[in-house]
Parts: structure tokens; sequence; C-alpha cells
């Protein structure tokens, strides 16, 4: 491919593989992160079902997987990858990582969606006598939707750039591809390529997110 080592099959092996983590570890990650986001929101002072016992918990370990640089965590949970998946190599095992990678991070935006919430509309929620669940359930998260939607965009771009990442320990992927095919084999064709479809992927997931956070907004 344009006078490259690489071949079209293999950019396509390496797209797909790319393709299959990201949504995978996205899911996985959106049903841990999301919860604990609203949790954070809903437990903290003043929040519609306060607890500081739960708040002072989840805040500190969402905190601390925070700060890991996901380089680190993807070598620091290897025996917990390969606890549940049986390998630490390969596309499957990099979703390990990668889930425990999105989950806080997914926590943190919607945490930060939720809260820009207008209190004044919580406030009348409460008046009206909703339980907390009716709360979450019909006033923050619609209010919040068209935030969540630009916050989950954000964690899929998170995502994609840590799948590159993960192509150091074998993960698969165009990260692995770059650097077996680009940087130890001294490409440049092949890091060029890798980069332009990265940046497609991306521009096509912000502005799909884009679109659909102001469709929402406007209704």
């Amino acid at each position: 491919m344009f006078g490259s080592s690489l071949d079209s099959s293999q950019l396509m092996q390496a797209l797909y593989e790319t393709l299959y983590m990201v949504p995978v570890a996205l899911v996985i990650g959106a049903l841990i992160g999301i919860p604990l986001g609203i949790l954070l929101v809903v437990t903290r002072k003043n929040g519609v079902w306060e607890n500081q016992v739960i708040h002072q918990l989840l805040n500190p370990i969402i905190n601390i997987l925070r700060s890991v640089p996901f380089i680190i965590l993807l070598i620091a949970i290897v025996p917990f990858t390969k606890l549940l998946v049986g390998t630490s190599i390969g596309t499957t095992a990099a979703i390990v990582p990668l889930t425990v990678y999105v989950a806080p991070y997914i926590a943190r935006l919607v945490e930060n969606s939720l809260l820009e919430v207008d209190e004044g509309i919580i406030e009348a929620a409460k008046a009206m006598g909703a339980s907390p669940f009716q709360i979450i359930r019909y006033f923050l998260l619609p209010e919040a939707l068209g935030s969540l939607i630009l916050a989950l965009t954000t964690a899929i771009i998170g995502l994609i750039g840590s799948t590159a990442m993960a192509g150091a320990v074998g993960g698969g992927g165009i990260g692995d591809l770059a650097l077996v095919y680009g940087y130890q084999r001294f490409d440049t064709i092949v890091i060029v390529i890798t980069v332009v479809v990265l940046i497609i992927i991306v521009q096509l997931i912000q502005t799909l997110g884009n679109i659909l956070a102001r469709l929402v907004r406007r209704h």
C-alpha cells in the first residue's frame, strides 16, 4: 500500500479490532460508570439521596483509578485480565483494562453533566413529592441528556486513544499496526495512514455526538 510494507487487509483487520474493542469496552464501562456517576451526584451533601458514607467511599476510589495513566493501568491489572479472559495479550484481553480505564472516566463525566442541571428543577420535583428514583428518572437524566451524549462522545474518543496505547502490549487494533509496522520498521507511511484513519474516526464520532446532542436539546 502506497509503497509501504502494509497491505489493505492488515489495515482492515486492525480497523476491525479497534471497532471491536471500543464499543464493547464502552458498553461495559457505561454500565458501570453511569450508575457510579449518578450515585456520586445523588449521595453528595444536599443530594436527592444524601449518603455521605457511599459518597466518601466512591469518590476516592474513582479518583485513584482516574489518576493512573492508562499504560501503567494496562500493566498493573495483567493478573486480573488473565483471571477474566485467560490471557493478557490480544484484542479481547485489551477490553479488560480499557473497561477499567473508561468506567471511572465515564462516572466523572456523568457527574459533571448531572451537576449542570438547574437546582430549581430538582427543588420543583421535590415539592411535587417525587421520590429520589423519580427525580433521577424523570427530571435529572432527561434534563442532562444532551450533556450526557457529549460526555459519552468524549469517552469514546478517549477510548480510541487508549486502544492505540493497548497496541504496545499486543492489544491489536490501529495502535498495534502503527507500532509494529510503523515505529518498529521505521515506516513513516504506515504511521501517517494510521493517524489519518484515527483522525477520521474521531471526527465522525464527534460530529455525530454533536448532532445528537443538538437534536436532544431542541426537544
